[in-house]
């Protein structure tokens, strides 16, 4: 499927949707055909840039996965029980010595843990169960700090729903981050965005480091969750917007290989820097190499030329050419005089805003954001059922290493399965793929296994139903990945150069709700846990259905403009069964066939001979009223 250009004739709104704008056709607006192959193609110089957009990833993923260790939950214990209780409360002091002894039993009393769906470590809130009243605790870790936040201010029992504000804030801060940076990295550009984002995240982030109480710490994280986000989008769009149609998917994918990597090197970093405040500082510091990107990175050409910002454009082709070692003498395609040509265009920038107006394209966005909503928010509802007490007991997950690093095996499972699937099914078809497959599980999950577990008494199939429960979030968890890595990508190819900043904020944003979800049932204690399943389960069932409705990127030139946006439509999931077959109703060289010999057959002579019969009635003198004509 090519994009294809709409008429620049002026056309009268339909429908009540708004024609979107288009710039006439020529050489600067087909980018990835003329502009980069005149430039050297995917060169040295393009592949440097990516190199560079690739090492931050690193660090990245230190801070998306540093909720696991400053703030996950110790083991506690009283040793100065409160003295001055009443007769209520001395009750309440045996209950709490029983509970005292429990605790120092060892982890193994504890209620288990589980990871969030963006990989935050979080433990049941049980302490409503206990007796709080102490007045000093002693705590123990078990994530290679001696104290983070938990152990700093004692945020246990009636004071640890403040940690799972603390876990808002940086998902919150992420969410607001990436509907702001989205609209600004449209209007702006994306490496002033870039710029400005690891500027206030070297301050926010080391800041964080010096919290003197809670509050403050919350506070932060919300504006570090902000900036990150910007960091995040920013890269993401100069990734895609760097590469030709066959590297951009291969290119993303490695970044999302290096943003794991960080997740899987954390736990080795907080085990050096031991203190949590050592540990933010030391994964803050790095991101002060990216300052020097302001004299290394440049803009984005492919948004500087989608804007007609062509004075700019200009000096970037000279400089990648010059970097490519590409001589720009020999424009057999004259892009270069059309470019001097278009040298008077003032600028045109669109707001995201604009999609509204459009007739396909909101509804591919809007789609991949229910999708990527989706694949995050049912995540956390397979590692809560993996995690679950009843299927802890039976297996490997016990402890916190054991967690982290399975939840971090099945997110590189997920990208390694990614890859191939792609390659061979394209972008809607492995998403309508891993889709199906978490469906599956969803339903399997509580469906059939809530049924075993009915008559498990009865046979003696407790042990296989919890085998089968693990079994089921495991592939649950994996497919659900690969659809929320999909779903941000698939937006990023389809949402046009123009508002690819907000396309793209849309639908990470939209990430970060589904993340919302695991704080948001851990701080009410997982109660409307299954009905919380219940409703992203159904959601699964729709988004196979929207996903048909999504066109093939695959091997297609960027949208640039809102009208090549608008020229993505659908397509057949499978290919045609001849090479050549149509898929139109009528081809054009059928509307054109010759019918003058159409006359000759029987058909032709029964109708004229018919019509000639009426034409002689019709001729004839006026018959007496109500007598019928034969």
């Amino acid at each position: 499927m090519a994009v294809v250009q709409l008429d620049t004739d002026d056309h009268q709104p339909e429908n009540g949707f708004v024609s979107p704008e288009t710039t006439s056709p020529g050489l600067l607006t087909r980018i990835d055909g003329s502009v980069l192959p005149f430039l050297g193609g995917f060169g040295k110089y393009q592949k440097q840039l990516i190199v560079l957009t690739w090492i931050p990833a690193l660090f990245i993923g230190f801070t998306q996965y540093s909720d696991n260790f400053l703030l996950a939950q110790p083991n506690n214990t009283c040793v100065q029980p409160l003295a001055n209780l009443t007769n209520g409360g001395g009750g309440g002091g045996g209950n709490h010595t029983a509970g005292h002894s429990a605790l120092t039993d060892g982890p193994r009393h504890q209620k288990p843990a589980f990871i969030y769906a963006n990989g935050s470590y979080g433990s049941h809130n049980y302490t409503h169960n206990m007796q709080c009243q102490c007045s000093e605790w002693t705590f123990e870790l078990h994530t290679g700090l001696v104290q983070n936040v938990v152990t700093k201010w004692s945020l246990v029992c009636d004071s640890a729903w403040k940690v799972h504000i603390a876990k808002f804030s940086l998902l919150v801060g992420s969410i607001f981050g990436y509907l702001v940076f989205g609209i600004l990295a449209d209007w702006f550009g994306r490496h002033p965005v870039l710029i400005i984002s690891v500027l206030f995240m070297l301050v926010f982030g080391l800041t964080v480091a010096f919290s003197v109480n809670v509050p403050m710490f919350s506070t932060l994280r919300f504006f570090e969750g902000f900036c990150l986000a910007g960091i995040t989008l920013s890269l993401y769009v100069l990734r895609i917007e760097l590469c030709l149609p066959g590297w951009r998917f291969s290119m993303t994918m490695v970044a999302s290989f290096v943003v794991l990597g960080g997740q899987l090197l954390m736990p080795g970093v907080a085990y050096l820097c031991r203190d949590w405040q050592v540990l933010q500082a030391v994964i803050i510091c790095p991101l002060l190499l990216m300052l020097s990107y302001i004299w290394i990175f440049p803009e984005s050409l492919r948004w500087l030329l989608a804007t007609q910002q062509y004075c700019r454009s200009k000096w970037i082709m000279g400089h990648i050419a010059k970097k490519n070692r590409v001589n720009m003498e020999l424009d057999a395609d004259n892009i270069l005089t059309e470019l001097q040509r278009a040298l008077q265009k003032k600028p045109k920038k669109t707001c995201i805003v604009k999609m509204v107006g459009t007739r396909n394209l909101w509804k591919n966005i809007v789609v991949l954001c229910v999708n990527s909503l989706t694949g995050y928010g049912i995540h956390h509802c397979f590692a809560r059922s993996m995690m679950d007490n009843e299927v802890q007991e039976t297996t490997m997950f016990h402890n916190f290493y054991a967690d982290y690093y399975t939840m971090a095996g099945i997110a590189v499972a997920s990208c390694m399965a990614l890859c191939p699937a792609v390659g061979l099914m394209g972008r809607r078809g492995g998403l309508l793929m891993f889709m199906i497959i978490t469906a599956l599980a969803s339903l399997l999950q509580l469906g059939l296994l809530n049924l075993l577990g009915k008559y498990s008494n009865h046979l003696n199939i407790g042990t296989l139903n919890k085998n089968f429960s693990v079994a089921f979030s495991i592939i649950g968890m994996f497919s659900s990945h690969a659809v929320s890595n999909l779903s941000i990508f698939f937006c990023a190819e389809i949402t046009p150069t123009v508002i690819r900043g907000g396309g793209l904020g849309l639908v990470l944003a939209s990430a970060g709700f589904g993340m919302l979800t695991a704080p948001i049932m851990e701080l009410h204690n997982q109660k409307g846990y299954f009905l919380h399943h219940i409703i992203f389960a159904c959601c699964t069932l729709i988004c196979i259905i929207c996903i048909l409705l999504l066109p093939e990127t695959r091997y297609q030139p960027l949208p640039e403009t809102l009208a090549d946006g608008e020229s993505y439509t659908r397509q057949p999931l499978l290919p045609p069964r001849k090479p050549g077959e149509q898929r139109l109703l009528l081809a054009q060289s059928e509307s054109s066939r010759d019918y003058t010999r159409v006359h000759d057959t029987p058909l032709h002579e029964a109708a004229t001979t018919t019509n000639d019969r009426e034409g002689g009635v019709a001729n004839c003198p006026a018959q007496t009223p109500g007598v019928g004509v034969g």
